[in-house]
């Protein structure tokens, strides 16, 4: 795990998704800098995190939480997993909670239709050990479809994915299974903290219907949602971290 910071102010954590590093946040963290001492993560198995083969949703909000001072935390996808998961297991560590196109289930079940088909992610892990590069590519497109501007969203981050070195196969297989398996839909009710749930209107790994359901269901929670994808810190950089600025005045001291 590689953890960096930067800007000064109210301390927040920020933490990336799946096959991807912090390097993605560039916008987002230009536009939060002069607001936030922002400790910008790579997990395991990422990015500048390289040096670790595998990677543990518990073990790694653990980690973050022991390394890092009290704080707003931010996850966005598979990051907001590690964020939740932080939330619930050491809420005295974290002040409120962000999820990015981040929900308690990624995969759809009967009552629950706010996921992927169950098969996506076992397909991606299959692909992964055949032709690497390809299915990587072929995730990123998933997170581009529903934007705006998803050919030069996608161009980005094929350009950004390998800026910090390829990440680790067997972590992304992790990822993957974190992502097919996690469901803390009825942990929701336990959070300790504000939360506030950002999704894009036409994200379709991460459908609206699933960031609105856990507004709803977790106490003391928003939801807003911008007319992008599953990055929507891409197109709307100022105006998420306009609403972490006033999410985090907000917050109890």
């Amino acid at each position: 795990m590689h953890i960096e910071t930067h800007g000064d102010g109210v301390d927040l954590v920020l933490i990336h998704g799946w096959a991807m590093h912090g390097g993605i946040f560039a916008p987002l963290l230009a536009a939060l800098a002069p607001h936030f001492r922002v400790h910008l993560v790579d997990l395991p198995g990422h990015g500048l995190g390289r040096d670790e083969t595998r990677f543990d949703v518990v073990d790694s909000a653990r980690r973050i939480a022991a390394a890092t001072p009290r704080a707003l935390w931010v996850g966005w996808s598979l990051g907001g997993l590690v964020a939740l998961r932080a939330a619930l297991d050491a809420p005295t560590r974290v002040r409120g909670l962000v999820m990015l196109a981040s929900s308690p289930r990624f995969v759809a079940a009967p009552g629950w239709p706010h996921g992927v088909a169950t098969t996506v992610f076992g397909e991606f892990a299959s692909e992964l050990h055949a032709r690497y590069r390809h299915a990587i590519e072929r995730f990123l497109a998933l997170e581009t479809l529903g934007s705006t501007h998803a050919q030069a969203e996608l161009r980005e981050l094929k350009q950004i994915v390998f800026a910090r070195g390829e990440p680790r196969l067997d972590a992304l297989c992790d990822g993957l299974a974190a992502l097919d398996a996690n469901d803390l839909r009825d942990a929701l009710g336990g959070l300790a903290m504000p939360s506030l749930w950002i999704g894009g209107r036409r994200d379709r790994l991460v459908p609206p219907g699933a960031m609105r359901w856990a507004a709803e269901h977790a106490p003391d929670a928003r939801h807003l949602e911008f007319n992008g994808g599953h990055a929507p810190f891409l197109d709307f950089a100022p105006a998420i971290a306009d609403a972490l600025v006033a999410f985090a005045a907000e917050l109890p001291a």
